[in-house]
């Protein structure tokens, strides 16, 4: 089966160990992503939002997943690698590798309760799903740096 970037042998190994390999005990990836800690902490009060850590999980489990999170972010041209590049930018490192933790742990539990392999999406599906945000950051990254630009889409009918 299609592993995703940065799930080696041993990896996969580990979660089919941990987690039995079925999936049917887990109700959904949300659940699997639970048991495992490593999805975010929530804690809200009066209203507002506050960060904590993550919870508790499967100390074995967790660690594979975070050696095959810091795997993934150093392969080129992967979606986990631009997820990661996006969410450092706003949370940090570290944030953005539990996130990378928890999007691996959901991928597998859908190849093995659906029985599919994984899909790759590419480095540049962000690019393409709002290219107009791409132009956007684009633009402003070089107006910062004391360009001004005029963009003048090209006639693609041409």
């Amino acid at each position: 089966m299609n592993r995703p970037p940065g799930v080696n042998q041993t990896t996969a190994e580990v979660i089919v160990a941990e987690t039995g390999g079925d999936m049917s005990r887990f109700a959904s990836d949300k659940h699997l992503a639970s048991w495992a800690g490593v999805c975010p902490g929530h804690h809200s009060s009066a209203g507002r939002s506050k960060t904590t850590k993550v919870r508790p999980g499967n100390p074995h489990l967790k660690g594979a997943l975070g050696l095959a999170a810091f795997g993934a972010v150093r392969t080129k041209d992967t979606y986990l690698q631009a997820r990661y590049r996006r969410l450092t930018a706003r949370r940090g490192p570290m944030k953005a590798l539990v996130a990378i933790e928890h999007s691996i742990i959901t991928a597998i539990w859908h190849m093995l309760t659906d029985q599919r392999p994984y899909h790759e999406l590419g480095g540049t599906y962000f690019t393409q799903r709002d290219p107009e945000r791409a132009a956007r950051k684009a633009v402003g990254q070089l107006n910062q740096l004391g360009y001004r630009v005029t963009l003048d889409p090209m006639n693609s009918a041409a």
